[in-house]
């Protein structure tokens, strides 16, 4: 006897295979699991004003990149008459504009789109080198000491020492922090303690994401290394900011402006939110993130609207073998009601059946017709085949001229499929009569019926469009119903006179 242990390690490997691929598509790719979800996109402007002396002019910007929680999908600048050129320096990502000469008012513009991305996860490199401690006066150093070892007494780890340290400066009754405060503002003094006390830190510019905000001006918050990460501070507030709309936009720990040959500078920052479609926002992260995009997607749009239904046949497939297996529904032909339900998705459900009704049914009268002329079966088969086509285009014209669009539609039902349906079913009234014809025929419509209302289903059309490694796990099941030898659900009615014993 064959052993079963390989092939159900096959089907096991099929659904893992199945998750895993779907699972990555989704925490890779940003594909949703539901339909109607819709992704948020921020479009976010920086305006940069300053005097020029009339002499060449030179503005470095720092520029965010793709970090935590948003992707950076898009970026342009707009600045007439200036050269423009993105670097990437120790301290990040800047813009740098340049002119050989420029006086007066000057107003360039740098733009940036983010995704809102929770699957966006950025590993930093651990900060290398020593810390230089800063210095302080006399009574500030002293301060400085007593609050340090007073967060060091109640933390357990740099970040733990943050917040305590932070709740130590925003209590009001403690002279030390006054001290403090009194000759620097929270974010320098947060950060002079967390260097005294070699904790790598440094200050950023963060801005608050707000639709339809204008002129907003860029904040200063810390950020503390965690062993693993940065972990942002609001100065005001002790615990790590967390927030959904917080951009950090500066994170070079220099200056989010450097200007050469201007003076009075200022930097503004404007942004929108705009809503996207699943669709659109995961091609824009697999651009930005130069990720191989093998999905349907990639694929012209003709194309995939030939998937979108081809990858539902599965499905269909399934419930097919269920029904049969499990059930013991009676269909006229194997998979003839799934290629019908592709039928019915294109001329809809009542259109379908009435259509299907019709063309069967004259058929099967006309079929009753050539039996009696005794012709050879290819003979019969072309014969039902050309008729078939001719009663089609029939009820398409009668729908057309009594005004039935709907009845347009019906040219959808595959024609060979039918002819061999309307033969099968000849033949099956001639040998077993016309009552197992109507359990044949009943049991196909009802599952063309149920593999329709499958197809048509919106949470299954968009799983089985943007997750391929769904049919894997099909594949198992329908593997696995495949090794099914029990008794049929139908069958269970010839046992009921021994259960009422």
């Amino acid at each position: 006897m064959t052993s079963r242990v390989p092939f159900y390690l096959s089907i096991l490997l099929l659904v893992v295979a199945g998750i895993t691929l779907s699972v990555l598509r989704h925490q890779s790719y940003g594909v949703p699991w539901t339909p109607g979800e819709t992704r948020q996109v921020w479009d976010i402007e920086a305006r940069v004003e300053f005097n020029a002396q009339q002499q060449p002019v030179k503005a470095s910007l720092a520029i965010p990149e793709t970090q935590t929680g948003y992707t950076r999908i898009n970026r342009s600048a707009s600045s007439p008459g200036y050269g423009i050129s993105y670097t990437q320096t120790e301290a990040g990502s800047r813009a740098e504009w340049s002119i050989r000469e420029a006086s007066g008012a000057q107003i360039i513009y740098y733009r940036t789109q983010f995704l809102v991305d929770p699957q966006a996860k950025v590993h930093y490199a651990a900060p290398t080198g020593g810390i230089i401690p800063p210095t302080f006066d006399g009574p500030s150093e002293a301060a400085a000491k007593a609050l340090i070892e007073r967060a060091n007494q109640r933390s357990a780890d740099d970040v733990t020492f943050t917040r305590e340290l932070i709740k130590t400066l925003n209590d009001g009754d403690s002279q030390n922090a006054a001290l403090l405060l009194s000759k620097m503002n929270k974010v320098e003094a947060i950060n002079k303690l967390l260097s005294y006390a070699q904790i790598h830190n440094k200050v950023v510019g963060v801005i608050e994401l707000e639709d339809g905000r204008r002129r907003q001006s860029i904040q200063h918050m810390n950020q503390v290394w965690s062993g693993t990460d940065w972990v942002l501070y609001n100065p005001e507030s002790a615990s790590p900011e967390v927030q959904a709309n917080l951009l950090v936009w500066d994170e070079s720990n220099v200056s989010l402006l450097d200007l050469v040959g201007g003076q009075n500078s200022q930097v503004h920052f404007s942004m929108i939110a705009q809503e996207v479609s699943p669709k659109q926002a995961t091609m824009e992260k697999v651009e930005a993130d130069n990720l191989l995009n093998l999905s349907i997607h990639s694929l012209p749009l003709e194309e995939q609207s030939m998937f979108k239904t081809i990858m539902l046949i599965p499905i269909g497939a399934l419930i097919v073998v269920f029904l049969r297996v499990i059930v013991g529904l009676k269909t006229s032909g194997t998979f003839m009601p799934v290629l019908i339900a592709v039928a019915f998705v294109q001329t809809q459900l009542v259109t379908g059946i009435v259509g299907f009704l019709l063309i069967v049914g004259t058929g099967l009268v006309i079929r009753s017709y050539l039996s009696k002329l005794n012709l050879l079966l290819v003979a019969r088969i072309s014969a039902v085949i050309i008729t078939v086509i001719m009663i089609i285009s029939v009820f398409t014209v009668v729908a057309f001229k009594i005004g039935l669009t709907e009845g347009l539609s019906i040219t959808f039902f595959p024609m060979i499929i039918l002819s061999w349906t309307i033969e099968r079913m000849s033949i099956l009234w001639e040998e077993e009569g016309a009552k197992e014809v109507a359990l044949q025929g009943g049991g196909s419509l009802l599952t063309a019926v149920l593999v329709y209302l499958a197809m048509t289903n919106p949470y299954i059309q968009h799983l089985t469009f943007n997750f391929i490694g769904l049919q894997l796990i099909v594949l198992a099941g329908i593997l696995l119903l495949g090794t099914y030898t029990g008794y049929r659900l139908t069958e269970l009615r010839r046992f009921k006179p021994l259960a009422e014993d």
